[in-house]
């Protein structure tokens, strides 16, 4: 952790119903065409926000690796009732960096609004990288320095996706960026 790291101390802000407003979950999902039976590797998943729509999408062939640092976020996620028919979600205590989770397993490596946080921003996409299976995708959502908050980080904080996407580019990784909601960029690898 460092002082850009988002604490489960705050965890409500990632619960407050305004947040769906500004950064709807289904438009995220839609962005990153989850299909059905996919795994997926959410990231920095916090509370669930993003973990919960990933199983719906993947549904009851798929599986979603909840990785964080904060075990009290994955707390909070466990007690989360799962949709009927969702993909199971495994809570994973873990980092970026060393997720733990097993290499060449998952079809989508999701890091949501945990960019900026980031130290080592090579070696996280090394580990990315790992877990891929063969024609699998890279997806980074962050803050917009464009447009300030709240909600979101200082803009200090803020990684424009201009240099996201040049990152992944030279990894070897094509890429692209779109806007997400009111605040976010999403880059994305792959078709």
């Amino acid at each position: 952790m460092n002082e850009r790291t988002f604490h489960h101390h705050h965890a409500h802000k990632l619960e407050d119903p305004e947040r769906k407003t500004w950064l709807p979950p289904g438009e995220v999902v839609e962005a990153l065409a989850i299909r059905a039976g996919e795994h997926v590797a959410d990231v920095g998943a916090g509370t669930g926000f993003f973990a919960l729509p990933f199983a719906a999408a993947a549904g009851a062939s798929g599986w979603v690796a909840a990785v964080d640092l904060q075990p009290e976020m994955l707390a909070l996620l466990r007690d989360k009732p799962a949709q009927p028919g969702s993909a199971v979600i495994a809570p994973v205590l873990g980092t970026a960096l060393k997720t733990g989770l097993a290499t060449g397993e998952f079809d989508l490596v999701f890091l949501g609004n945990v960019w900026h946080e980031l130290d080592d921003l090579d070696a996280v996409i090394t580990e990315a990288k790992r877990l891929l299976r063969p024609g699998g995708r890279i997806a980074i959502l962050d803050w917009r320095p464009d447009v300030a908050g709240p909600p979101g980080p200082p803009l200090e904080h803020r990684i424009p996706e201009e240099a996201v996407v040049e990152r992944l580019r030279s990894q070897g990784m094509s890429a692209r960026a779109r806007h997400l909601g009111q605040y976010s960029y999403l880059v994305s690898t792959g078709a």
